[in-house]
């Protein structure tokens, strides 16, 4: 009893560090998203389409070297991917602080996303390791990763109103670097044991060989354009917010808190997702999220003020609602030894269409505005729903 008593305490203790983690990693990714736009393009006497590829290292080094990662967790160690990842993106983001011009910034968010494609094939693997039922897990997870997003448009502003863009580099890599440390503590104090019963599910995936290729194939098509949508809806919203909502918003405060207050509440989402996903087939499940973005997106063409804040808070909801689908059958079909390189493929996919959604942005916007986009949107989630329309008819699955 001890023993297990002993097990549940580390079991619980790794899993806030693994959600702090992924709070972290992805409000890196996004506090240039939001200076960007609303300070640095004046700052640095840039549009708003010239500086934000400057995000686009960044964002390549998320997805290409996710692959790597995965692959040194699997061969050496996860719990020492994590510490890398912790320390590694915190002194990269002080880094990006000190940037004086586009070509220094563009160099340290490139460091920051070669150290935040870490954490999701090596967290991920380590969220759902040992677990049978992993929709919540992976849910729980992901809000945390959302709230990260959502921080990153409210804290940002709000320092940006207060003491300046580079504060937020700074006091959010020194944290990293610090909780790093005491994650390498953790782990030397506390080593990983592992019952029998978990290394049980983790050696057996539950989809057979036949549905195998298939299930993959349909996991990496559908993230392929998740993370278009996902990159578009998140990067772009502040922007969206301070051009659909000047009657709400008069400042960066404002508009970050906005941001956040849509993000936080779309966190949501994922728990109601999760929840479903270990109940029902992930099928009806992932359609269904899938035809109400479609829906959502062809609405918010042209919207302004409260209405856009409203149906942006909808169409949010369900595009974190999708997150963890994809990671709960990549779970569910492979194998634990192999499954970092497996989530590495995964976010590859991700991460590169995400730094190609930059430039659409860019493109998109300076060409015709914002209802472009949400039209783009609403065809590439209306291709998620076709696609899932092919996954087996199966309650594993």
């Amino acid at each position: 009893m001890t023993s297990s008593l002993l097990s549940n305490g580390r079991a619980r203790s790794e899993f806030l560090f693994l959600n702090i983690g992924h709070f972290l990693d992805h409000f890196f990714m996004l506090i240039f998203a939001t200076a960007a736009a609303l300070k640095l393009s004046s700052e640095w006497g840039l549009s708003y389409a010239e500086i934000i590829p400057y995000a686009t290292p960044g964002f390549i080094a998320f997805g290409v070297c996710a692959i790597p990662a995965g692959w040194l967790a699997d061969k050496w160690s996860r719990e020492g991917m994590m510490v890398v990842f912790f320390i590694g993106i915190g002194c990269s983001a002080v880094l990006a602080g000190m940037a004086g011009n586009p070509t220094q910034i563009a160099i340290s968010l490139a460091l920051v996303g070669i150290f935040a494609a870490i954490y999701h094939p090596v967290g991920l693997a380590m969220v759902v390791r040992g677990r049978e039922k992993t929709g919540v897990r992976l849910a729980v997870n992901g809000v945390y990763g959302n709230l990260g997003v959502a921080s990153a448009a409210l804290l940002t502003g709000l320092l940006i109103d207060l003491s300046g863009w580079r504060s937020a580099f700074y006091l959010s890599g020194l944290l990293s670097v610090v909780i790093g440390f005491a994650y390498w503590w953790f782990i030397k104090t506390h080593p990983l044991i592992m019952t029998e019963a978990e290394v049980k599910v983790d050696a057996k995936p539950s989809a057979d060989a036949a549905n195998l290729v298939r299930i993959f194939a349909i996991i990496l098509v559908t993230t392929a354009i998740g993370g278009l949508i996902f990159q578009s809806t998140t990067f772009a919203l502040p922007k969206v917010f301070e051009e659909r909502l000047t009657d709400l918003a008069s400042s960066a405060t404002m508009n970050g808190g906005y941001a956040f207050i849509v993000f936080a509440i779309a966190a949501g989402g994922q728990l109601i997702v999760g929840k479903l996903i270990d109940r029902y087939p992930v099928k009806r499940v992932f359609a269904v999220v899938a035809a109400l973005q479609a829906v959502f997106f062809t609405v918010m063409i042209q919207l302004t003020g409260v209405t856009a804040l409203l149906v942006s808070i909808a169409f949010m909801l369900v595009v974190f609602g999708q997150i963890p689908i994809n990671d709960v059958l990549l779970g569910r079909i492979v194998r634990s030894e192999w499954r970092s390189r497996a989530y590495a493929l995964r976010y590859l996919v991700t991460f590169s269409v995400m730094a190609s959604a930059v430039p659409l942005i860019a493109w998109i916007h300076s060409n015709w505005g914002f209802d472009r986009l949400f039209v783009v949107l609403a065809v590439a989630a209306g291709c998620i729903f076709l696609t899932v329309l092919a996954l087996p008819n199966k309650q594993s699955v």
